[in-house]
């Protein structure tokens, strides 16, 4: 890529002659490289996960986290450079809080995804500024429109989805999610599903460890957004790992079939 884009990479505000800017390529690839995120929206809420890959041993765990409430009834979930997904996160804490103190009521989803988006889009183009290498899902309950779920992608882009997944590894997700019956689809039954999709895509060879963080905001948690309740945590942690055992038992047994020795007739 950065032979094709020699002297157009440079900023944001230039596109090459085939109609493509650089720099906001080069935001996604920034998400490519982090940890699975997923969000998944069910008949009773939206539930988020991601794969929290631990890059040194000694790190404090409960410091470094990749979700966060952004009011009430709304949390965002980053995929990327984490430092950029806070300054998202800030920006929509403020976004939230503005519009509960002029209009008495919480900031509809559609409105805060967009709100976001447009500051999102904002940087790319101008070219002392850089795009944020940031992915957030946008989990949403209101009373108008109930629960929804939301993409933001580094080029300003903002989608709403039943199910999404970006990061590592995302296509193997984004097949897994695709299966899902969203109508009858409960979040306690996606956050067991969430779970056993990132630990059977965590590559235990390649990738780092990781640490499961997920969060929700539905009608067990009185629609507002919050972390997963322990117990339930460590209920869904258990049936993630128990699929990722039977995924690994699974592979071996195909590979003890192609080594097995012909008959001779």
């Amino acid at each position: 890529m950065s032979a094709v884009g020699v002297g157009y990479d440079l900023g944001a505000s230039t596109y090459s002659p085939t109609g493509r800017v650089f720099q906001v390529e080069y935001a996604g690839k920034a998400v490519e490289n982090s940890g699975a995120v997923i969000g998944v929206r069910c008949r009773d809420g939206v539930v988020l996960g991601v794969e929290k890959l631990i890059h040194n041993k000694m790190l404090v765990t409960s410091s470094y986290r990749r979700i966060f409430t952004t009011s009430n009834n709304s949390g965002v979930v980053i995929g990327g450079l984490l430092p950029d997904g806070r300054q998202l996160v800030t920006r929509a804490r403020e976004e939230a809080s503005s519009y509960k103190s002029n209009f008495g009521i919480p900031i509809p989803g559609k409105v805060l995804s967009q709100r976001i988006a447009l500051f999102t889009h904002a940087y790319t183009e101008y070219w002392h500024l850089r795009p944020f290498g940031v992915s957030c899902c946008l989990a949403v309950y209101d009373e108008v429109n109930g629960p929804q779920l939301y993409c933001v992608e580094p080029s300003g882009e903002c989608l709403r989805y039943h199910a999404i997944a970006v990061g590592k590894n995302a296509q193997q997700a984004r097949v897994q999610l695709e299966k899902l019956n969203f109508e009858t689809l409960t979040c306690k039954e996606a956050a067991i599903k969430i779970a056993e999709i990132i630990y059977q895509i965590h590559d235990e060879v390649k990738d780092k460890p990781f640490e499961l963080e997920m969060s929700w905001v539905c009608d067990a948690s009185q629609k507002k957004h919050q972390l997963l309740p322990s117990n339930v945590l460590t209920e869904v942690k258990a049936a993630g790992a128990k699929a990722a055992e039977e995924d690994d038992s699974d592979d071996e047994d195909d590979e003890d079939g192609n080594d097995a020795p012909a008959k001779k007739e």
